[in-house]
């Protein structure tokens, strides 16, 4: 924790969650938005489902990819800095999607915008441990979620009507355009955050000494899987939208925002209730009652797809209670991944995502084309996707120390 901390942000502590927020949901925002674009991409540059399918997975890799290195030179050379470079590369590689001419220029670009987009979730985490003590952290994370769930629940309605109206280039430019604006707002208002004394040097030996260092620690990886998995099970549902929400639903492309106006609301309900809950109870219990929650929908979320025919009005409520359970638990396993290595928390938020997002890649190009054509599939594979991260947590749990349910501050902050 940066010692000067109290006087780095000066304002609300909700503004700084909210520019950290606009930091992380970047990244999923360059994909909400799109989706519903999907067909008419397709058509437009003469592109197979399985090429469309590749502007997505190409994406995902690309933000694994570069995950591994936003934290590591975050700790090197700033948080300010690292987040500006990869704002500023996604706004131009924003641009060259809205250009591009064919699909395999459209491939390259999501790729540059992947490698770019994983700056502001990976170092906005870090930088939240920079400024508060545990039980704080914990409630600003659950503010981030908070704030974070706004814009993904609007993108799909944003991309749907510029699809409609203009054509799916101005989707682009208006991903070009809010990168732009958010590149601004960090130069302007985002303090440097990493303190002098906890500057790490940038060099391939200190750098795969970190990375040994957390890959052969099991308590750091289950940690990593206990949090990440389990989100493949509700982004499941996201990847296969055009299929799940058009074709199994039958909702129209501009319909496409109840899907995520439920699920991101209960990304934002179960986000609220653990900032709610931080420094009440403890941390272990609060993680347990995400995990009951999830476990209990995803069974009923598999019996009620293989006893009814699908219909929106039931089948969009299971995922946003999974989401709610989700976001309930996992703020308190992001710091709880943090604090294995205190003195690398920006190369820890890297490897947590970096894993995350290859998840989500794999999820993305192999799994979701298998399963999306079946919501008994999805539903399947969503509970399947959940006993993963079930099953990390029940190994990991006895071997963590006992974290107080109060209190402020750690011998780690």
């Amino acid at each position: 924790m940066h010692p000067d901390a109290a006087s780095l942000w000066r304002g609300p502590r909700w503004t700084l969650a909210v520019l950290l927020a606009c930091l992380g949901m970047l990244g999923p925002f360059a994909i909400d938005t799109y989706l519903p674009a999907f067909s008419g991409i397709a058509a437009s540059l003469q592109a197979t489902p399985v090429q469309m399918q590749q502007t997505l997975s190409s994406y995902l890799f690309g933000f694994a990819a570069m995950n591994l290195f936003h934290g590591a030179l975050a700790d090197s050379f700033g948080r300010r800095r690292v987040v500006l470079w990869g704002v500023g590369l996604f706004t131009l590689a924003s641009v060259g999607c809205a250009l591009a001419p064919s699909i395999g220029v459209l491939v390259f670009f999501r790729t540059l915008q992947g490698l770019a987009s994983g700056a502001g979730t990976v170092v906005s985490r870090a930088i939240i441990r920079d400024l508060f003590p545990p039980a704080d952290a914990q409630r600003v994370m659950s503010q981030v979620t908070i704030f974070f769930g706004v814009a993904p629940a609007i993108a799909p309605l944003i991309g749907g009507w510029l699809f409609v109206h203009l054509d799916w280039h101005a989707i682009f430019w208006f991903l070009a355009g809010v990168g732009l604006l958010l590149w601004v707002g960090v130069a302007r208002y985002l303090p440097e955050t990493l303190h002098v004394s906890q500057v790490q040097r940038f060099a391939p030996g200190p750098l795969m000494a970190g990375y040994r260092q957390m890959a052969s620690s099991p308590v750091f990886m289950t940690l990593v899987l206990a949090s990440g998995i389990p989100f493949n099970g509700m982004f499941l549902y996201v990847l296969a939208a055009p299929v799940f929400l058009g074709e199994h639903l039958a909702l129209a492309p501009t319909q496409f925002f109840w899907f995520f106006v439920c699920t991101i609301g209960g990304i934002m309900a179960g986000a609220w209730l653990s900032g709610r809950l931080a420094g009440r109870i403890a941390p272990q219990r609060q993680i347990r009652h995400g995990f009951t929650v999830m476990a209990a929908v995803s069974l009923l979320n598999v019996a009620l797809n293989a006893w009814l025919p699908p219909a929106a009005w039931w089948a969009l409520v299971p995922i946003a209670v999974f989401a709610f359970g989700w976001s309930l638990m996992v703020p308190v396993v992001t710091l709880m991944v943090l604090d294995q290595v205190p003195e690398r928390r920006g190369m820890a938020s890297s490897m947590q995502a970096c894993i995350g997002a290859v998840a989500n890649g794999v999820v993305a190009g192999l799994i979701a084309p298998l399963v999306m054509h079946s919501t008994l599939g999805l539903a399947l594979t969503s509970l399947a996707m959940l006993a993963v991260g079930v099953m990390a947590w029940l190994w990991v749990r006895p071997r963590l120390p006992a974290h107080r349910p109060a209190g402020t501050g750690s011998p780690s902050s």
